[in-house]
């Protein structure tokens, strides 16, 4: 069945790209959807005339590699790990900042897909945070691989679903309602900057006092991958910055890169010298 046959090109090919087998076993389906319409508009039969035709036309490596980014998302994803950077881990950031005479908290969220995360972030400090601290600000990259996903982040329009995590006050004070979309105000954009980047290959200018990298590195990649993405953001993380990665994931070793903060809730730190 072809079902069967793709998750056999998929064990085959994952490796290949850097990525796990393993991590991909609950979304598998979606990849095997975009990979079928990839061959099915070669004018190929099947994966395996497709896995034929990769080894006739190598370039192709490129393609797949883009068929099997993860795109799910949603607002307050984890509404727990929210919770705590609300109401202690950012405004514990933003004191440590102005404490050394910064007033704006840098944050990085690493494969943000369509904005979901970083614009939560966002949120979270608007409503939250920054009436407590009305001298500071925050200031967001956001980095992911995907340019079309990356598109719809820098346009901001949502359905209904992936909002349905938020508190209906929020809806109403932070988004237009156009049609069938919810589209975040222009004032609620300004603080988040995209950047297409693979965190595999490069990654932003720190220090950053708060790194996101949830469900991406420490679910896809491979062992050599994981390990090489948490070496490149705890590099730009700055002393004592919170690492926060998804509540289902874990990290590779790390020696003394990162201490726990709330490990339940996926979220570490990097230890003071």
């Amino acid at each position: 069945m072809a079902y069967a046959d793709c998750v056999a090109f998929l064990k085959d090919a994952l490796p290949r790209l850097g990525l796990s087998s393993r991590g991909f076993r609950r979304v598998d389906a979606q990849v095997c959807k975009r990979i079928r319409r990839r061959f099915l508009a070669l004018g190929l039969a099947d994966f395996m005339a497709y896995r034929k035709y990769i080894e006739s036309a190598p370039a192709e490596w490129d393609v797949v590699q883009s068929l099997c980014h993860i795109t799910i998302s949603r607002f307050w994803r984890d509404r727990a790990v929210f919770d705590r950077l609300a109401a202690e881990i950012v405004p514990r950031l933003s004191d440590a900042a102005a404490s050394r005479g910064d007033k704006i908290l840098r944050a990085w969220s690493a494969g943000c897909a369509s904005g979901e995360e970083p614009y939560s972030l966002r949120l979270l400090w608007e409503f939250c945070v920054a009436s407590k601290y009305p001298d500071r600000a925050i200031s967001i990259v956001a980095t992911d691989a995907d340019a079309i996903s990356l598109q719809r982040a820098r346009t901001a329009c949502y359905r209904a679903s992936s909002l349905r995590e938020l508190p209906e006050g929020w809806i109403r004070a932070a988004f237009d309602r156009q049609g069938l979309v919810y589209c975040l105000r222009e004032s609620l954009r300004t603080d988040v900057a995209f950047h297409e980047e693979d965190i595999r290959i490069q990654a932003p200018e720190g220090p950053f006092d708060l790194i996101l990298c949830r469900n991406l590195a420490f679910t896809y990649f491979d062992r050599a991958g994981r390990e090489a993405a948490l070496e490149r953001m705890v590099a730009e993380l700055r002393l004592g910055g919170a690492l926060v990665i998804g509540r289902g994931e874990s990290l590779p070793p790390h020696g003394s890169l990162v201490e726990d903060w709330d490990p339940d809730r996926g979220i570490y730190r990097k230890p003071r010298e």
